[in-house]
């Protein structure tokens, strides 16, 4: 029991990062494919919202986890974090609420509203997406400020942008058949150049913010054993880039594999941060020990949470379950 209390602060920050990566990947895509809706006609549309109507909702409960961590995990962090980044966090919460009022009007509205209501679901996606990857980038940067320090952060905003864009696009080809995914292919393979211009932009950049990060890539021996991670990911980008070529196949049977590859690439990316910012959940100024509650909160939270976690992770994997195979037709009656 000793050696648990003692360590509470990593298992509480190894619970966040899994929420943080699992909104990342699963509200990630349907970002994207909110993102990719200005591509297509109304019925591709109605289409494309048939792929994600019955998770979304359920994707951004994991957002909900993650912050909600950092609350009362980590207090400290909390309100550094949200303080330096309060703009774009509202400017987030904003987009998110414009995709859901959106996503109900889109079909409720006159019928000469109903572009208009599909252009807020678009553009509350890419808002959210881009704060996103702008709060990415400052919080490599350290929070810095400067002329570079924001431009950096606005092209991560970009960057994780046409990252969501990619994993969107895999969706759609796990999801759809016929002329949509055929358009899903091409754009997978658009927005895969582009995400692997961005993750290359990160693993120069941070580095480069802190000799601590530095030493810990690039000193001996740690860059024998860290170099699987950049071997893997470039091997994945390949393999992705081989594969979409090949796309689509006449009998759906790999239909999910881009998908599962957009997931390996992003937790790839993944690691490897968690890796270099660790033990620091604000980098260069707070640790996670030094963040987090007395271990006598923990205790209390971590109860909460052993109950909560599997029931999210369980209504998840069940709506995977239920509405698994191929989008239909979509209907409102």
């Amino acid at each position: 029991m000793e050696l648990i209390s003692n360590n509470l602060p990593i298992v509480f920050a190894a619970l966040m990062a899994v929420s943080i990566l699992a909104y990342v990947i699963l509200d990630g895509y349907d970002l994207g494919v909110g993102m990719l809706m200005v591509q297509g006609d109304r019925s591709e549309r109605d289409r494309m919202i048939a792929t994600i109507g019955p998770f979304w909702d359920a994707n951004e409960t994991w957002l909900v986890l993650g912050i909600g961590l950092l609350l009362v995990a980590f207090p400290a962090a909390h309100g550094l974090i949200l303080t330096e980044l309060y703009l774009p966090v509202a400017l987030m919460l904003l987009g998110l609420t414009l995709r859901g009022v959106a996503f109900e009007f889109r079909v409720k509205a006159q019928a000469r509203y109903q572009n208009a209501w599909d252009g807020a679901f678009i553009g509350g996606s890419l808002l959210a997406a881009l704060m996103q990857g702008y709060m990415l980038g400052r919080y490599i940067m350290g929070f810095q400020t400067g002329l570079w320090q924001e431009i950096f952060a606005l092209a991560a905003g970009f960057g994780l942008a046409a990252a969501y864009t990619f994993v969107g696009s895999t969706w759609l080809i796990a999801k759809t058949e016929g002329a949509l995914q055929e358009r899903a292919v091409r754009w997978a393979r658009a927005s895969l150049i582009l995400t692997l211009a961005g993750m290359i932009a990160v693993s120069i950049a941070t580095p480069l913010v802190s000799p601590r990060i530095f030493d810990r890539w690039f000193s001996f021996p740690n860059i024998i054993g860290l170099a699987a991670i950049p071997l893997m990911t470039g091997a994945l980008f390949l393999a992705l880039w081989i594969f979409l070529r090949r796309m689509p196949r006449a009998d759906h049977s790999l239909d999910l594999v881009p998908f599962l590859g957009a997931m390996a690439l992003f937790t790839l990316g993944f690691l490897g941060l968690a890796y270099s910012f660790y033990p620091y959940i604000v980098p260069e100024r707070l640790t996670i020990r030094a963040a987090a509650s007395a271990t006598e909160s923990l205790w209390i939270i971590l109860l909460g949470a052993v109950f909560v976690l599997p029931f999210i992770a369980g209504y998840t994997a069940f709506s995977y379950y239920v509405f698994r195979g191929k989008a239909r037709e979509l209907r409102y009656d």
